[in-house]
């Protein structure tokens, strides 16, 4: 038995002792009252009741006060005993039923309750899923992201409203949530960290001490499965580092990194935000920040890493700091609010703004009063609450950082596939030139919406025709899979991004590129193609067309109307 359910039970009894023993003694004493009073039948002959009678009639008359008098008709002195024991029956049972109340608004039993349940919504889980650990701003956009796209996840947060509001959500599935402290090893475990379902564990909450002992406990207690963390300073990237997290993610390293990426390979920014929507969004346009003098308002996490990244990229920086300790060498203090300081810190010759102070209200503040100031710069806020999100859109900036989005950014594709977080990290290890090739191939494939991306690996239970046809020594190319299933002539609009096959990877293989088994494959393609090619992967006669051009006729009669042919 679980432990959640000996600690129902156990609060179960201890608070319904007394009632139980009050019930028990009522219908004993009431029992033995009619086995011990005689009765007298029509023929004035005595009869008693025996023990099994006696208790018979106690029980129904305790709960319907009404059955008849049985074996016989009663004399007055059972029929006074009958009486007293109708209503010290009922009273026991207000007294008991009272106490079931009680104990359903007892705090200690409603976890226990909640928690058993958890368990049990967990152990029910017929697909993959994963552990989202902290369900603040970051945990709602990655759960909905999830769930849109088909994958099952379990909700670990200490905010009992952040609890609540995952009930209200309403994403198709549902979701399993409890709330209790995600670093604590049994709730970990609660959550399915042992199930051989259990695909990765998000730690994204608000506190890096916490994320930090989220993955250490699943790195710990389950070395394969893939841990995802979230961090905010150095020292927590370096501690989940030493424990061997698969995935440390700085929200604030990553904007820096993708604005400088903006500047050198703009195409690759772009690439990532088209790979990883949903299908058939529109394409987003490229971002081009433009290279010179650009301002820093507030030098913390955000400030810094943006000041690091645009000077890597050959910008002159100057940051206003309104804490002199914070302030770099060089840097104006006082307050980006004010027109003073900005304009002591170049904004007029400024090429564009980067605003991340304390509170949306003073960043916006600082974005306003530069615009009065240089009508002409590029304007970048870091937008910390989700709620502000209208008003910053009204506010007409141009790149707008929002740490929960980049990290669910980050996230998503390690979780639903792999492959393309490779092919991400290979493009931005790449040149510009490269990059804005395969972004005209994919906005002339998909017309001008969102592709579909996924990958495959040539096994049995995901490509069984595929597999067995590799297996018999047959030829298979890529340009077999590219082939319409309806008429081979003509190809499905798709790319193949990355083929990874051992410790090899080849980015954008060729049509003539020879598939073996155990490859694994990275399509990005026009929605609804991935269906068209999956029949060819699984259904042996489609792919015999698509490699061949042989159409084999299902059915004797069919075939051998063939062979006369």
């Amino acid at each position: 038995m679980d432990s959640a359910l000996s600690r129902v039970l156990f609060l179960f009894f201890r608070r319904m002792r007394t009632p139980l023993i009050v019930l028990i003694l009522t219908y004993s004493i009431s029992a033995i009252g009619l086995v011990l009073i005689p009765g007298t039948d029509a023929d004035g002959n005595t009869w008693r009741f025996d023990f099994f009678h006696a208790f018979y009639f106690v029980s129904f008359m305790g709960s319907t006060i009404g059955f008849g008098e049985i074996p016989q008709e009663f004399n007055g002195a059972q029929r006074l005993w009958v009486a007293v024991s109708i209503w010290v029956t009922v009273v026991a049972w207000l007294y008991a039923i009272g106490r079931i109340f009680t104990l359903t608004q007892d705090p200690a039993f409603t976890r226990a309750t909640t928690e058993a349940r958890f368990i049990r919504s967990v152990r029910k889980i017929s697909q993959p899923f994963t552990v989202v650990c902290g369900y603040g701003e970051t945990g709602v956009l990655l759960v909905r992201s999830l769930a849109y796209r088909g994958i099952q996840p379990v909700v670990l947060d200490q905010d009992q409203l952040n609890i609540d509001s995952v009930q209200l959500e309403n994403l198709g599935m549902d979701i399993p949530a409890f709330c209790a402290d995600a670093s604590v090893t049994q709730h970990l475990v609660e959550a399915g960290l042992h199930s051989p379902l259990c695909r990765a564990v998000v730690a994204i909450t608000d506190s890096d001490e916490v994320n930090v002992k989220i993955a250490v406990t699943a790195k710990l207690l389950q070395k394969e499965i893939p841990v995802i963390a979230r961090a905010g300073v150095k020292e927590a990237v370096d501690n989940l580092a030493s424990f061997n997290t698969d995935h440390i993610i700085n929200a604030y390293e990553v904007f820096g990194e993708h604005l400088a990426m903006t500047q050198r390979t703009p195409s690759v920014h772009l690439l990532h935000a088209w790979l990883i929507s949903l299908p058939n969004r529109t394409l987003q346009p490229p971002v081009t920040p433009p290279q010179g003098k650009w301002v820093i308002c507030g030098y913390g996490r955000f400030g810094s890493s943006c000041a690091r990244y645009l000077e890597s990229e050959g910008n002159e920086v100057t940051v206003i700091e309104r804490k002199e300790e914070k302030a770099p060498e060089g840097s104006i203090v006082g307050r980006g609010t004010e027109a003073g300081p900005l304009i002591s810190a170049g904004i007029r010759d400024a090429v564009g703004i980067i605003s991340g102070t304390d509170s949306d209200t003073n960043t916006l503040s600082a974005i306003m009063t530069a615009r009065e100031l240089n009508p002409d710069l590029y304007l970048v806020a870091r937008q910390d609450r989700r709620a502000d999100t209208a008003i910053f859109e009204a506010a007409g900036l141009d790149l707008i950082m929002e740490p929960s989005r980049i990290i669910v950014w980050r996230i998503l594709p390690l979780i639903t596939t792999p492959l393309l977080s490779r092919f991400l990290r290979l493009l931005r290890a790449g040149t510009e030139n490269d990059a804005w090739q395969v972004r005209e191939r994919i906005a002339a494939v998909c017309g001008g919406v969102t592709p579909e991306t996924w990958s495959f690996k040539i096994k049995p239970d995901e490509t069984a025709a595929l597999w067995d046809a590799l297996e018999q020594g047959e030829t298979v190319c890529l340009e077999h899979l590219h082939r319409k299933p309806s008429n081979r002539d003509r190809m499905l609009p798709c790319i193949p991004l990355l083929l990874a096959r051992g410790d090899r990877t080849f980015m954008l293989p060729g049509p003539e590129m020879q598939l073996r088994s155990g490859d694994r494959i990275l399509f990005t393609a026009r929605a609804g193609t991935r269906r068209v090619m999956d029949w060819g992967l699984n259904n042996p006669k489609v792919l015999e067309y698509l490699v061949t051009g042989i159409e084999s006729p299902d059915g004797s009669v069919w075939r051998w109307m063939a062979r006369q042919r």
